[in-house]
């Protein structure tokens, strides 16, 4: 009598879909936006992704794998954006109209992002070990805006987008874009920016 073992990667015999970590680490950045850090349970997060709850186990070490696991995917999407975006820029002028376009972007809540960056903020000034999300997202956007400028520069650069970003999407009042190029051409030292 032979032995029938389940074909390779399978639990009990049935076959695993390649794509399905990345459902569920999509799956778990929407319930996030739409419930919070504190509103996200496995049970949300396997409805939300389409698979049986078994699955949340099967591919993470609990709830604090998951959420490490779903912000790096976010920090590691929005940074590589950045880079692309900065990479493409020829000049001074036109890295500053690339930080200037992120701005209004990043502000814009067109869609998850900026829920998303402020529970991963909130998230890591009250645990540590998601320090290491936020800090790899900061380092990949100075180098990205070191490209064009130097390296004090981009760090006030990177800080203006954050701040920025964080008025522009709580304030109740519209904010003049014509204020965002002021500062970038005040911080760069490009009063041509401004005009």
């Amino acid at each position: 009598m032979s032995t029938q073992h389940p074909p390779t990667g399978s639990r009990l015999g049935r076959r695993n879909d390649p794509e399905r970590r990345d459902k569920i680490i999509d799956a778990c950045l929407k319930v996030i936006a739409q419930s919070g850090v504190t509103g996200t349970s496995h049970r949300k997060v396997a409805a939300q992704a389409g698979v049986p709850l078994g699955a949340m186990t099967y591919y993470f070490d609990g709830m604090q794998d998951l959420l490490h696991s779903a912000f790096t995917s976010l920090a590691i999407r929005v940074s590589g954006e950045f880079e692309r975006s900065m990479a493409t820029a020829t000049d001074k002028q036109s890295a500053c109209e690339k930080v200037f376009e992120r701005i209004l972007q990043a502000s814009s809540g067109d869609d998850d992002e900026l829920i998303l960056s402020h529970e991963l903020y909130t998230l890591a000034t009250r645990d540590t070990t998601f320090r290491s999300i936020t800090s790899e997202w900061m380092r990949r956007s100075r180098i990205a805006l070191e490209l064009h400028f130097d390296p004090l520069t981009a760090r006030l650069l990177d800080a203006m987008i954050e701040g920025v970003t964080i008025h522009r999407a709580l304030d109740s009042e519209p904010r003049d874009p014509q204020e965002i190029r002021a500062a970038i051409a005040r911080i760069t030292g490009n009063p041509s920016f401004d005009s």
